[in-house]
């Protein structure tokens, strides 16, 4: 086996928004630095996501200093200083009720407008600690922002490679919106890996990742596609206990929270026991 390295680093701003690619990023404990700090909500605070509104994926957030600037086809751009603390707002992901800051009426008329529903811009409120499943940390604390439910996902290039081979039109990493893209490792190795290593940072892989409809979406034009990569999926990586089908790995921080990630640098593997 080759020796594996960190092909790339994504990070999300915006959950369900677009992502960007990173050479180097900051890992921290509630993943990699400026991810999914921000959100959309209903007003009664239920999260939104590609899953009902596949356009999402074109609107772009992007961060300098204090400013957060967002983009999206065919309006103009709406700057928005973050020094302004914002209202308290709950917010509700999946079964998860946590603590979010309103960015105000203003964020919330663009965004309402972009998506032809009404519903609130949010950021997280890191005075509030949301844990990601003790049932499957292991004993240990892990916080994470507006993530599905853990901090860092993580899947290898050839994991994909091997999907590819079985879909009638092949599909880009984006579909699957991971943290960390590993090259060098088997198909689906993600799925035998207790703990990694990157320079600093270690990480433990505690969950796999089911995954929705969101990986049937374009990237690039906010367009749903269809029944693929799902359909295919189904054939060979349903998993009974969770319900659903299984594509990467959901990671926690177990050393490492401050240290730099950078793509190219090799990765140290401790394998689950039982693999």
């Amino acid at each position: 086996m080759t020796q594996p390295i960190l092909k790339s680093l994504h990070v999300y701003p915006l959950k369900s928004g677009r992502g960007f690619e990173r050479e180097r990023e900051t890992a921290t404990r509630w993943g990699l630095s400026g991810d999914r700090r921000f959100m959309l909500a209903t007003p009664e605070g239920r999260f939104i996501t590609q899953r009902e509104q596949p356009h999402l994926a074109l609107l772009i957030p992007r961060i300098e200093g204090e400013q957060l600037t967002l983009e999206a086809p065919g309006r103009a751009s709406l700057a928005l200083d973050l020094t302004a603390i914002g209202s308290p707002f709950t917010v509700q992901i999946w079964k998860d009720s946590c603590q979010a800051l309103d960015l105000g009426p203003r964020a919330a008329e663009w965004v309402s407008e972009y998506l032809g529903t009404p519903c609130r811009l949010v950021r997280f409120d890191d005075a509030y600690q949301r844990l990601s499943s003790a049932e499957w940390c292991h004993g240990i604390e892990a916080p994470t922002r507006f993530s599905d439910g853990f901090p860092f996902l993580v899947i290898g290039t050839a994991s994909l490679a091997d999907l590819n081979r079985r879909l009638p039109v092949p599909l880009p990493m984006n579909r699957f919106r991971p943290n960390l893209v590993i090259e060098g490792w088997e198909p689906y190795d993600e799925d035998r890996v207790d703990e990694l290593q990157i320079g600093a940072v270690r990480l433990k892989l505690v969950k796999p990742c089911t995954r929705c409809r969101i990986t049937a979406t374009d990237q690039v034009t906010g367009i749903f596609q269809g029944d693929e990569p799902l359909r295919t999926l189904k054939n060979y990586r349903m998993d009974h206990a969770l319900h659903g089908v299984i594509f990467g790995q959901n990671a926690i921080l177990v050393d490492g929270d401050g240290a730099q990630l950078r793509c190219g640098e090799s990765v140290a593997v401790r394998w689950k026991s039982h693999a």
